[in-house]
């Protein structure tokens, strides 16, 4: 399976980076990973930020995959449904996954229009590096429940 995260700015934090890394090595037998960052807004205006980070994942999206886009007010799933999904994707869909996380504003209205499915990691907001650490954790988890390994446990 193919797996494209679409993201806004660098990882900064030495830390989380590490963390990425391990989810993203331990990934490796499962699907292919790739992660493309666009540079983040300059502007602080929420609108404006959005649009200018928009033009990057609207350039990006590939028709041929499945779109899911990563945000608070997404639909909540446990993570046995995400594992389902990922199955299905993998077995009778395209194949293909693209995640998108948005910047410090969030994705543009345009972008989450779209997207196949809105997923929210949680109704709490975080930082757009710690959903990255998240959301590839919870891809390895899904992965793993998948095999049959004991991770999930």
């Amino acid at each position: 399976m193919k797996i494209q995260i679409l993201q806004i700015a660098k990882t900064r934090d030495a830390n989380l980076a590490v963390l990425e890394a391990e989810y993203e090595k331990r990934l490796q037998p499962f699907a292919k990973l790739e992660s493309l960052t666009f540079s983040a807004s300059k502007s602080d205006e929420r609108n404006r930020a959005q649009e200018d980070e928009a033009k990057h994942f609207l350039t990006k999206l590939d028709r041929d995959a499945t779109l899911f886009a990563l945000d608070e007010r997404g639909s909540l799933l446990t993570t046995e449904d995400f594992a389902a999904a990922l199955k299905k994707i993998r077995d009778l869909g395209p194949g293909k996954l693209q995640l998108l996380i948005g910047g410090s504003h969030g994705l543009h209205p345009t972008v989450l229009a779209a997207v196949h499915k809105t997923v929210a990691l949680s109704k709490m907001t975080f930082t757009h590096e710690m959903v990255r650490v998240f959301l590839k954790e919870q891809l390895y988890r899904a992965f793993s429940i998948l095999a049959g390994k004991k991770y999930h446990k």
